[in-house]
């Protein structure tokens, strides 16, 4: 099915790593929440410094803005929703298939963790890590795609820098 879209090979690829990591996201959290019931059985202590909980995270990263109620809820699922359109035009731009896998996994968790306002109200969170008096905030598989997306996008900025500079010092050489 083309849907009239001629996508070239990095755009496919990341609408394919978003719509896995989306699906990946989403099914975790629905097991997690109404087949495991993590909610009745929490914490569930994986490791002495990383356990699987329940958080229900009605603002941003760090529950930013979590006191705002309904209308700040339609505002942050906007918000959401703008960037990744934002992502999306990026992404049909994508001269790469490491940026088009980077900004496939931000678009996918930004969509998963929408898809969780919007159903729920609250953005699903369950991953804890903490060692002694330091606790890491709560988070989900969609928030690790896209901190895996945006590490992906600073290594091929990096990487295209010292490609452009052994361009121009090849350039400098040539007789």
């Amino acid at each position: 099915m083309n849907l009239g879209l001629n996508l070239r090979p990095p755009a496919r690829l990341g609408v394919l790593v978003a719509a896995a990591t989306l699906l990946l996201d989403q099914a975790n959290k629905l097991w997690l929440m109404f087949v495991f019931d993590i909610e009745a059985r929490q914490p569930v202590r994986l490791a002495p410094f990383f356990d699987v909980v329940f958080a229900r995270n009605t603002g941003v990263s760090y529950s930013l803005f979590s006191g705002g109620g309904a209308g700040a809820r339609v505002i942050l699922l906007l918000v959401a929703l703008a960037a990744t359109a934002f992502l999306l035009a990026l992404l049909a731009h994508a001269k790469s298939r490491l940026v088009g896998a980077a900004l496939g996994l931000i678009i996918g968790g930004a969509l998963g963790n929408a898809v969780d306002r919007a159903a729920y109200g609250f953005v699903a969170d369950f991953y804890f890590f903490h060692v002694g008096d330091f606790r890491w905030y709560v988070f989900n598989l969609a928030d690790v795609a896209i901190v895996v997306g945006v590490a992906l996008l600073l290594l091929d900025a990096l990487r295209g820098d010292r490609t452009e500079k052994t361009s121009r010092e090849r350039g400098a050489q040539a007789p």
